[in-house]
């Protein structure tokens, strides 16, 4: 029997069956059985053995349709976490690498009409993430395995773990500025330091301490005992002449002249008070000043992300219709791309970090961190610098509630939804 002629119904059967895939209208999934043409299944279909499986199926519909449904969504899923792992990729890709296997089970055997309302019931279920776009659906697997799930509970102890060190540091300063306050005699309520105008007491005397080094003089020791001696005694006429004279001054162990000793006695305890007390505040303002800057350096990261906050869409890759609208983050899909929903409209997309800002509340409003040192801290917005495009806020919860942070970038603050 000769070949088939191009483009005859014969040609084209031999064509699809060469290939593996024929039309889905033409398959039977109860006798796994595909037929080349209309004229083929219409013949199945009314064959004794058709007949016989769907007797079978009449029995119990509800076993096979969760049989089946179970199979293909099975199928589905294990491409998907083996082809792609957690990449964004379109539903309708991976669907079409699924039914390449000529052995697969078809969708008009399931309990799903249509490839969406199978995506969708992935998304309900919490399988994958599904987001709509003007593509079509998009899909990301979520990783549950044991593995997937040890490594992101490492990842949150050793978070909580460093977490801890800080606050455990903070309370250890904080500790110390209320030590260093008692020992200095002040109080909570005066914090500030009380400066008095130095003033000398006329009624007491000037005094000067002036005290010079002792030089050594090698011609003393050179000299002949009788010399010495005798320069000893002109020293002794010359200190007999200098106290009869009421002089002010003295000499010390060699015979030199010096000035007495002039002390200002008044104010004496205040300064040296006043400079313990500043000494130890600067020590602890050093202190404070490098461990926030430990901080900054820890906890400045490239992304900024963090649920609950409000944020801006800046780009036009959905259209004119969400430029420059507001929405809400409901989750942090990873470190870069996180899922909105808009405020005016409702609608849910999942968009990348690039195409967010941040957005400034009005004063004494509630705000969060999202990054530098206090990152993660909810805080309240009490200043807002425009010229320096920084703000003034005020820690809200936490060990340091209450502390006064100035000078925040704009890019590090967005409003609590």
């Amino acid at each position: 029997m000769g070949r088939a002629e191009v483009g005859t119904p014969k040609y084209l059967a031999n064509k699809m069956k060469a290939k593996g895939l024929q039309k889905l209208r033409w398959y039977c999934q109860m006798c796994e059985k595909q037929c080349r043409d209309e004229n083929g299944f219409k013949c199945h279909t009314t064959s004794e053995s058709h007949q016989r499986q769907l007797l079978l199926f009449a029995d119990a519909p509800g076993k096979f349709l969760h049989s089946f449904s179970k199979e293909f969504s099975d199928g589905y899923m294990e491409l998907l976490r083996r082809r792609f792992g957690t990449k964004r990729v379109n539903a309708n890709k991976v669907y079409q690498e699924y039914i390449a296997d000529k052995n697969h089970i078809h969708m008009n055997a399931t309990r799903w009409l249509t490839l969406s309302d199978y995506v969708k019931w992935l998304g309900r279920t919490g399988q994958v993430v599904a987001d709509e776009t003007e593509k079509g659906w998009f899909v990301t697997y979520i990783d549950r395995s044991p593995e997937a799930l040890e490594r992101q509970a490492k990842a949150e102890r050793k978070e909580k773990m460093e977490k801890d060190d800080e606050e455990r540091m903070m309370e250890f300063i904080e500790k110390q500025i209320e030590k260093t306050k008692k020992k200095d005699g002040t109080t909570g309520e005066n914090d500030e330091e009380k400066y008095t105008e130095l003033r000398r007491d006329e009624e007491q005397p000037l005094k000067l301490d002036i005290r010079l080094e002792k030089k050594f003089q090698p011609e003393t020791k050179l000299l002949a005992p009788s010399a010495l001696m005798a320069k000893k005694r002109v020293k002794q006429e010359k200190r007999d002449d200098d106290n009869s004279s009421g002089s002010e001054c003295e000499e010390d162990e060699e015979g030199f002249k010096k000035p007495k000793a002039i002390k200002l006695e008044n104010n004496k305890h205040k300064s040296s008070s006043g400079s313990g007390s500043s000494s130890s505040t600067s020590a602890l303002d050093e202190i404070i000043k490098m461990e926030e800057q430990k901080k900054e350096k820890a906890n400045r990261k490239d992304y900024w992300l963090h649920e609950g906050i409000v944020v801006k869409f800046i780009s036009k890759s959905l259209g004119e219709k969400f430029y420059k609208q507001k929405a809400v983050i409901q989750e942090v899909v990873d470190k870069y791309v996180a899922k909105v929903k808009f405020l005016e409209t409702g609608e849910k997309v999942k968009v990348d970090q690039a195409h967010l800002e941040t957005v400034i509340p009005a004063l004494d409003k509630p705000i969060l961190v999202v990054n530098g040192a206090y990152r993660g801290c909810e805080a309240i917005l009490r200043k807002l610098d425009e010229k320096r495009y920084c703000v003034t806020i005020e820690i809200a919860r936490g060990p340091l509630k209450g502390r006064i942070v100035e000078k925040v970038q704009y890019e590090d603050i967005s409003k609590l939804y």
